[in-house]
C-alpha cells in the first residue's frame, strides 16, 4: 500500500519538475513579455480594450465550467471556438492593423523608458483647468457660440482623437473660445481634453441612438450623449441656439447648468482626493459665510 502511494506521489510530482532554463529561454521570455506588453498598451488606446476584457470574463467562466465538468457548456464552447476566433479577428481587424503599423513606426528603445511624472493625488486635471473650462463655456454661451468639449477620464479616446486635428496645447479659456469661434478652421466638431491639455480639435463623435432625448436637441447634444454612452468621459455642450450649458455623462444629459453646477460635474471626473475636495468646499463655504456676514453688517 505504501509503495503504491509512493508511486502516485512520484508520478504527481514529476509533472511539476522545473525544466532546465538556459540563456536563450530567458531571452525568449523577455522578448515575448515585451511584445505582449506593447500590444496591450497600444490596444488599450482603442475600443478593442473593452472587447478583450469581455472575452477575458468569458474565458474565466469557461475555466470554471471545465473545473466543474459542465459537459454541455464545454461541448458548445468547443464547437464555437473556431467561429468565435474568426469573428474576433474580423471585428478587431482595424485595431490589429493599427497595432502592427504602430510597432513598425515605434522607437523600441523609447518603449523601455518608464515615466515617473504621474501627478498622483492631484486628480486628472488641475483646478485652473477646471476654471478655464467653466469660464470658456459660459463666455461662449453669452454670445451663442456652440461648443462641444470632451474631457477624457479613464477610457482612452485615441480612436476619436485621430479623427480630428492635433493641437496639444495647455487648456485656457481664450484657446477654447478661439477654437469654437465661427468661421475658424477648427470650430466644427469636438475638442478633446486630456489632463491639462487640449489634445485634438474638430473630432467626430458617435451619435446616440436613444429616443428619450428631447426633439428640440440637435446633433451637438446627441454627439455628447453618444460619446458618454461608449466611454466614461464627460462632455460639455454649449447650445448655439439658446446659449445654455449642458453636460453629458454616463449616457445622461444634465441641461441648463449654472457655473457652480458645471464645476460640481467637472469635479466628479477630476477625481481629486476626498481631503482636497473637503478643503476646497470648506473654503468656498467659509468665503460665502464671510460675504453674508459682511452684507448683514451693512
Amino acid at each position: 500500500m505504501l509503495d503504491r502511494i509512493g508511486e502516485f506521489i512520484n508520478e504527481y510530482m514529476s509533472a511539476f519538475r522545473i525544466p532546465h532554463i538556459g540563456i536563450l529561454d530567458i531571452l525568449e521570455i523577455f522578448i515575448l513579455a515585451f511584445l505582449i506588453y506593447q500590444a496591450m498598451v497600444m490596444i488599450k488606446n482603442t475600443r478593442a480594450w473593452a472587447f478583450l476584457k469581455g472575452i477575458a470574463v468569458v474565458l474565466i467562466f469557461l475555466v470554471v465550467a471545465v473545473m466543474l465538468n459542465m459537459t454541455t457548456i464545454i461541448w458548445i464552447a468547443k464547437n464555437l471556438l473556431y467561429l468565435v476566433a474568426v469573428a474576433v479577428i474580423v471585428a478587431l481587424q482595424p485595431e490589429i492593423r493599427r497595432v502592427i503599423e504602430t510597432i513598425g513606426q515605434k522607437n523600441l528603445l523609447a518603449a523601455f523608458r518608464i515615466s515617473f511624472d504621474d501627478k498622483k493625488g492631484e486628480g486628472l486635471f488641475s483646478d485652473k483647468t477646471l476654471n478655464e473650462i467653466v469660464n470658456a463655456s459660459f463666455e461662449m454661451g453669452k454670445v451663442r457660440t456652440g461648443a462641444l468639449i470632451v474631457v477624457e477620464q479613464n477610457v482612452p479616446l485615441g480612436e476619436y482623437e485621430r479623427t480630428g486635428i492635433a493641437v496639444d496645447a495647455i487648456v485656457s479659456s481664450q484657446l477654447l473660445i478661439n477654437i469654437f469661434e465661427h468661421n475658424t478652421p477648427l470650430h466644427d466638431g469636438a475638442v478633446i481634453i486630456r489632463g491639462d491639455r487640449v489634445i485634438s480639435a474638430t473630432c467626430y463623435l458617435p451619435l446616440t441612438d436613444t429616443r428619450t432625448l428631447s426633439k428640440d436637441l440637435g446633433t451637438r447634444h446627441r454627439a455628447g450623449v453618444g460619446i458618454s454612452e461608449l466611454t466614461d468621459s464627460m462632455t460639455i455642450i454649449v447650445s448655439e441656439e439658446t446659449g445654455k450649458v449642458s453636460v453629458a455623462y454616463k449616457g445622461q444629459l444634465y441641461r441648463n447648468l449654472n457655473a457652480d453646477g458645471l464645476r460640481e460635474q467637472l469635479a466628479i471626473v477630476q477625481n481629486k482626493p476626498q481631503e482636497e475636495k473637503k478643503t476646497r468646499f470648506w473654503q468656498k463655504g467659509r468665503g460665502k459665510k464671510k460675504k453674508d456676514e459682511k452684507e448683514n453688517k451693512e
